[in-house]
């Protein structure tokens, strides 16, 4: 589960220049903008994170200026709060929400770090899903197959020095759905990022699997994850026709493991499936934090006419599975997400 909400220390905070009231801060590598005098260097704080959705109490009341509140289907009843974008304030970028430890007590006293997001009611943000993605769900999907969620690189910043000078292949991220096919002695399934769905007429996931025969032509013991893209997913924000996948790992059931980036090519193409992407096969880590978020901005190669969402970035060693995301802040502000 993704850490939206974190205990965690202000690590700098810097004036704005013509602002009277509010300034920047610093959390690890996320920067946003903050009441003056609220928060000062080494204080504790509550660190929310982008694409948070925060449940509807006093504490967050102030950000009913901004957006307003917003409502969200969760487990079958809709929900009111507010979510986090990614906004420009003063002409700065202004990524999360950071609020004084004191504002909620049931969490003064915990330690930097810790994981409040379930403590705090926050959830991730989901956009309405169109009807023909919803379908019928069967179940939650197989724990024999990992939930993809890369870390976003301004979590990670330790990692830009433990892993410098190693190997990474680096793909582009495109903007769509997550979903996985699997097969196992057991059977075949089709799951989103959390469910497994029924095998009904209206269901997009299980369509485009058909389209590829997949039920017959996946091998036993592995499990694909994907992107679907296309129209009536995250508003087609590549203006794709129809829907696709696109391929990003390729699980081995049986070993536990991902294959590395040409076996998963080869193993996709011979599927007739595509894969996301490719940016970098040896990309050498040796960046600063303001480098790599550059190089998420750029076109999308699928469709040179839009921004791309950003890079993944995932360590060329096998049996293991170090790997972080960039989210382009340029696509994030083309979007207004």
């Amino acid at each position: 589960m993704r850490k939206l909400a974190t205990i965690a220390k202000i690590d700098e905070v810097l004036p704005i220049i013509d602002a009277d009231r509010v300034e920047r801060i610093r959390i690890r590598g996320w920067w946003c903008v903050s009441k003056k005098g609220e928060l000062k260097t080494g204080d504790m704080a509550v660190f929310f994170e982008p694409d948070s959705f925060l449940p509807n109490i006093s504490q967050f009341a102030f950000l009913a200026k901004g957006s307003g509140l917003k409502k969200m289907l969760v487990d079958g009843e809709d929900h009111e709060g507010y979510r986090l974008k990614t906004v420009f304030l003063r002409k700065q970028i202004s990524q999360g929400l950071a609020l004084p430890v004191a504002s909620f007590p049931e969490v003064v006293g915990i330690p930097e770090g810790t994981d409040v997001t379930t403590l705090l009611g926050v959830r991730l943000y989901e956009p309405p899903m169109d009807a023909s993605l919803s379908g019928e769900a069967k179940g939650l999907k197989p724990g024999i197959i990992p939930t993809t969620d890369e870390e976003r690189v301004q979590n990670l910043l330790p990692w830009l020095d433990t892993y410098r000078g190693r190997h990474f292949t680096v793909s582009v991220k495109v903007d769509g759905t997550s979903t996985t096919v699997y097969k196992t002695s057991e059977g075949f399934g089709v799951c989103g990022h959390n469910w497994e769905w029924k095998d009904i007429s209206k269901n997009t996931y299980w369509k485009v699997a058909k389209e590829h025969d997949l039920q017959n032509r996946l091998p036993e013991g592995y499990a694909i994850q994907a992107e679907m893209c296309g129209e009536a997913i995250q508003s087609n924000r590549m203006r794709l026709s129809g829907q696709d996948f696109y391929v990003f790992y390729v699980w081995d059931i049986n070993r536990g493991e991902y294959l590395l980036w040409d076996d998963m090519v080869k193993f996709t193409s011979d599927l007739g499936l595509k894969t996301v992407p490719l940016f970098d096969h040896d990309f050498v880590l040796g960046h600063t934090l303001e480098q790599i978020l550059a190089l998420a901005d750029g076109p999308c190669p699928i469709n040179p006419k839009v921004p791309r969402e950003g890079l993944v970035f995932r360590l060329n060693d096998p049996g293991i599975k170090v790997s972080f995301k960039a989210i382009s802040n340029a696509y994030l502000a083309h979007y207004g997400l």
